[in-house]
C-alpha cells in the first residue's frame, strides 16, 4: 500500500510563496513569458478553449493586453475558422492580405463586407491592380444598393504608397489628406496592402499586444483527436492561426500522441497538447513533436473529472513535476485550471508554469461569448464545463472526452457542470 502512495500532493490552497528580499519594485515588473518557444506573451494569461469563454471578441481583447485567447473548438470548422481570421484581421501594421471587391460587385456586397468585418471601406480591384475605394461615406446616402460598385467608388486622384512605407510617414500621409485607409501597391499598381489609421490607433492604445512579425494579433485554437481533427487543423492553419492547441481531458492517450506527431510534421505552426499531470506524459508529449505542455487533470472548478472517474492530481504538485521534464527539453508549460485568485497565477508560475490558462474568471466579462441571463433581479453570464451534457450535445466537444461514439446524450458520462 505504501508504494502506491509515495508522497503528498498540494494544490493551490495548500502553499503560500515565503517573501524574500527584493531590489525590484512591483512597478517595474515585467510579465513577459512564452506561451511555447517561439511566442513571446506580455502577461502570463491564456484563455481556455471553452464555448462559454473564448471565441474571438475575448481573444482580440486578451490579445490586445498581452495575452493570447484559444478559440473553442465546439464549432464547425468552418465556423472556428471564421473566428480565427476575425482575430487576424482585427488589426495590424500593414492588411497583407486586405479584403477586397471587383468593380461588378454590387454596393450591397461591399455594405454586407463592411457590416461582416466592422471595417469602413474596401478597395477596389480588377485583376489585382487597385482601381478604386469604397467607403461607407460613398454608400451614407445610396438609395438603390443594387447599383454596381464602379458607380459611387472613388477612382480619380487615389492616394496610395509604395511598398515598404513605415508607418511614421503612413500617419503623417494620412494626417495629412484626412482619409482613413492607404492602399499599398508595387510599380504596377497592383494592391500588395493597406494601412488604416484604425491600426495606427490601436498599435498607439495597445502598446503591449500580443502580434505576428506582420503585427496581426496572435490567437490560438483548439483542436481533438477524432475524425476531423486533421482537416480542422489544415482550415485552422490557412486561417492564419498561431498555435494549434490538442485539446483532451487525458493528453497522455496513443491517440493524442499520434496526433501530436501528425500536425507537428505537416503543419509549420507550435503545437501545444494536454492535459497530462505527470512527468512522463510530459515526457512522451514532447518527445512526440509538442512545443508546450498544459497540465492539469480536474483542477477547474466546472470539471468533475475527479469525481466522476476518480482520476487526477493536485494541481501545483502536478504543475512541478510536469516542469521537471519540460525543463530539461527546453518546452513550455501551461497551468490549466484552479485559478480562482490572482495569488495562484503567482504560486503556478512559481511552480515552474510559464503562464496559466483561465476559464472561469473570464467567463463573466463582457467579452466572453456566455448568455446573459437575469435571476432573481441580478445579471449572470452562463458557464459550463466542456465536459457537462450540455457542451457535448455538439459532437465536436464530446471527442476531448473520448465519447464522439457515443450516439445520444443519455449513452455520454458527463465530466463536467453547467
Amino acid at each position: 500500500m505504501e508504494s502506491k502512495f509515495t508522497y503528498e500532493g498540494f494544490t493551490f490552497d495548500d502553499v503560500l510563496l515565503v517573501p524574500a528580499k527584493s531590489d525590484v519594485l512591483p512597478k517595474d515588473v515585467s510579465m513577459a513569458t512564452r506561451l511555447t518557444p517561439s511566442i513571446r506573451l506580455n502577461i502570463p494569461l491564456v484563455s481556455a478553449a471553452m464555448d462559454t469563454v473564448t471565441e474571438a471578441r475575448l481573444a482580440i481583447a486578451l490579445a490586445r493586453e498581452g495575452g493570447i485567447g484559444v478559440i473553442h473548438r465546439n464549432l464547425s470548422i468552418e465556423a472556428q475558422a471564421e473566428e480565427v481570421d476575425k482575430v487576424k484581421r482585427s488589426e495590424s501594421g500593414m492588411i497583407v492580405d486586405p479584403i477586397t471587391l471587383a468593380p461588378d460587385h454590387l454596393l450591397a456586397d461591399a455594405l454586407a463586407v463592411m457590416e461582416k468585418y466592422h471595417i469602413s471601406g474596401v478597395p477596389i480591384t480588377e485583376n489585382g491592380k487597385l482601381v478604386g475605394v469604397l467607403t461607407n461615406r460613398d454608400l451614407r446616402f445610396a438609395d438603390n444598393l443594387q447599383l454596381p460598385i464602379r458607380e459611387l467608388m472613388t477612382k480619380e486622384n487615389l492616394i496610395t504608397v509604395p511598398v515598404g512605407t513605415t508607418l511614421e510617414q503612413a500617419k503623417e500621409l494620412l494626417h495629412r489628406h484626412r482619409i482613413e485607409k492607404l492602399p499599398v501597391v508595387d510599380d504596377h499598381f497592383r494592391l500588395k496592402g493597406l494601412i488604416t489609421v484604425k491600426d495606427i490607433q490601436k498599435r498607439e492604445s495597445y502598446p503591449r499586444a500580443t502580434k505576428d512579425d506582420l503585427g496581426r494579433l496572435r490567437v490560438a485554437a483548439g483542436v481533438g483527436v477524432g475524425a476531423d481533427a486533421a482537416e480542422r487543423a489544415g482550415t485552422l492553419v490557412e486561417a492564419g492561426v498561431d498555435a494549434l492547441v490538442v485539446d483532451t481531458a487525458h493528453g497522455h492517450a496513443r491517440a493524442v500522441l499520434e496526433m501530436v506527431h501528425r500536425l507537428k510534421a505537416r503543419f509549420k505552426v507550435d503545437i501545444i497538447a494536454g492535459n497530462v499531470a505527470t512527468a512522463e506524459a510530459t515526457r512522451d508529449l514532447v518527445e512526440a513533436g509538442a512545443d508546450t505542455v498544459k497540465v492539469g487533470v480536474g483542477p477547474g472548478s466546472i470539471c468533475t473529472t475527479r469525481i466522476v472517474a476518480g482520476v487526477g492530481m493536485p494541481q501545483l504538485s502536478a504543475v512541478w513535476e510536469c516542469y521537471q521534464v519540460a525543463r530539461r527539453y527546453g518546452v513550455a508549460i501551461i497551468a490549466d485550471g484552479g485559478i480562482q485568485y490572482s495569488g495562484d497565477i503567482a504560486k503556478a508560475v512559481a511552480a515552474g508554469a510559464d503562464c496559466v490558462m483561465i476559464g472561469s474568471l473570464f467567463a463573466g466579462v463582457d467579452e466572453s461569448p456566455g448568455e446573459v441571463v437575469f435571476a432573481h433581479g441580478e445579471r449572470f453570464k452562463e458557464y459550463r464545463g466542456m465536459g457537462s451534457i450540455g457542451a457535448m450535445k455538439q459532437r465536436y466537444s464530446k471527442d476531448r472526452y473520448f465519447q464522439e461514439d457515443a450516439d445520444a446524450p443519455s449513452k455520454v458520462v458527463a465530466e463536467g457542470v453547467e
